[in-house]
């Protein structure tokens, strides 16, 4: 586990800290300075101020540092704004770095830190009441959402890379996300204090305790503060990655459909914080541009535009150029269900993905065993993505005896899937509790496959032997699929990214009664 750990904190720092660390851009004119602001509980709060060279009243933008890292973060994005004529102020969590207090994720006391800087702001900085606005990363995604639905004041949120469920974040659908935990816990040990209800919260993960972390998680997750956020109504921008590893995009797409105010979705080949890591760095980024603008927009009242585009611009999941949709349902025009059908052993034990229902069928997968189907390794595979270099497989590898594998014809022409695919499937478990895990790829005619879609499920005190259907929304996609090429669907009992209560002896057979045949619903563009 130190081991894990050690290359997860490795990881981690690779992608953030380089940025973190980038040079201040020179603007002339611009005041910058620290200060100490104090914040909930009398608890001090590390704090750079940046103000605009020009006189009179500005609008307000505060940047909560991310998760184990400083408040230098922000330090060109913070310049860029000042010289577009905003005050910023941007912070270091409680509990990080030279911030006093102790790690809360998102507790009421962080909120109220993030309330504490802004009447701070207003109290000694040319900044306006009326023009108060909020982003960050990551972390500091997560506090702006949570602070503008308890704060009227903030109009409008830029929240790139953010959660909106945390318990979908560390256990999706009971499983426990457990990379995803030792990255997020060996880098805020290394770079901050604990306190205890997070300890608490971490000591139930390994102690397999879920409703402790259910608890703890809900008052955390903007997702669960909706009533708040829309009586509130800021104008809230959300941009995330479709391969994001540690708040994968259909809980951020899930707040966002529920949204009534004034709002915009962007998701982006790549993984946790990587689409707009290069805009840390000064250099040209689109989500950072984009962010730019809604603040301009929103706060500073400017014409730019940005109120009268598509409120949701995707670039396909695994590459290619931004499409812009009128709402999330106008993804999918279509959908087209398939059939799970019997496995076929003159090809290599794989079953049909077919248009018509096939029934009567069982095929059982040895439990316990990893396959070459696979979500691979948080941050690094889902990074990859954003380079060109999407999670692959080559198909025929997958061994049958441990997983299902089921494929459509290929297609007789360029397919585009977009939106969100949902297998519903028949499992007799031969244990209490089993955990499985289904992949959707793009196949082309050498069996090479590329990883569009994934999700993990763990079914919990079960009847063992007693058949269970099962309903499993994957996460969403958009995707063209080539002609010549297949959808191949996967499932299997074991993978590297995730927690597994499936052990070796144990076996998950999969059928499809003529009460309820077996399907894959793929939502077609």
């Amino acid at each position: 586990m130190r081991r894990l750990f050690s290359l997860l904190t490795a990881a981690f720092l690779a992608f953030v800290l380089p940025a973190a660390l980038a040079a201040p851009a020179s603007a002339s004119g611009i005041g910058a300075r620290y200060e100490r602001i104090t914040g909930s509980g009398g608890v001090a709060l590390t704090a750079r101020v940046y103000t605009p060279a020009s006189t009179g009243k500005h609008p307000l933008v505060v940047l909560p540092a991310s998760w184990a890292v400083p408040t230098l973060e922000y330090e060109i994005p913070a310049r860029k704004l000042a010289e577009r004529g905003y005050v910023v102020v941007s912070y270091t969590a409680r509990g990080f770095y030279t911030s006093g207090g102790q790690i809360e994720v998102g507790s009421a006391n962080d909120v109220a830190d993030a309330r504490a800087v802004i009447d701070w702001a207003l109290t000694n900085t040319p900044a306006a009441a009326d023009q108060v606005g909020m982003a960050g990363i990551s972390y500091g995604a997560g506090f702006s959402l949570l602070t503008a639905a308890a704060d009227p004041r903030v109009k409008a949120v830029a929240a790139l890379s953010t959660w909106a469920d945390l318990e979908k974040s560390l256990g999706a659908n009971d499983t426990w996300s457990s990379q995803g935990i030792a990255l997020l816990g060996a880098a805020g040990k290394v770079t901050g204090r604990f306190g205890p209800e997070l300890d608490a919260m971490l000591g139930n993960v390994l102690a397999n305790e879920r409703e402790p972390v259910r608890t703890w998680a809900a008052p955390r997750s903007p997702g669960r503060k909706l009533a708040q956020l829309n009586a509130n109504k800021p104008a809230v921008l959300i941009a995330n990655a479709w391969q994001d590893s540690l708040f994968p995009p259909d809980q951020t797409v899930e707040l966002f459909t529920n949204l009534t105010g004034p709002k915009r979705l962007e998701l982006a080949p790549g993984d946790h914080a990587t689409p707009e890591l290069l805009g840390l760095a000064g250099l040209p980024n689109d989500t950072w541009e984009t962010t730019y603008r809604w603040l301009d927009h929103y706060l500073r009242g400017t014409d730019n535009g940005v109120d009268r585009e598509a409120p949701v611009r995707l670039k396909p999941t695994i590459g290619g150029a931004a499409r812009e949709f009128a709402s999330w349902s106008a993804l999918t025009a279509s959908t087209s269900r398939r059939y799970l059908g019997d496995v076929n052993p003159l090809i290599g034990r794989t079953g049909d993905l077919g248009t018509t229902a096939r029934t009567g069928w069982t095929h059982t997968a040895n439990g316990g065993f990893d396959t070459v189907a696979d979500s691979g390794t948080v941050m690094l595979t889902g990074g990859a993505t954003q380079i060109g270099l999407p999670v692959a497989g080559w198909l025929p590898a997958v061994n049958r005896l441990n997983a299902g594998v089921w494929q459509t014809e290929p297609m007789a022409r360029r397919t585009t899937v977009s939106g969100t695919p949902k297998l519903h499937v028949t499992v007799t478990p031969s244990a209490a509790d089993t955990s499985l895990f289904a992949y959707l790829y793009d196949v082309d005619a050498t069996g090479t496959g590329r990883l569009i879609s994934h999700k993990p499920l763990t079914l919990l005190n079960r009847k063992a032997g007693a058949a269970q259907q099962v309903d499993l929304s994957l996460q969403p996609v958009l995707h063209d699929l080539d002609a010549g090429h297949r959808l191949v669907l996967a499932i299997d009992t074991k993978d590297q990214r995730y927690s597994s209560e499936t052990g070796l002896g144990e076996r998950l057979t999969f059928s499809s009664p003529a009460s309820s045949p077996s399907y894959l619903d793929v939502p077609l563009g």
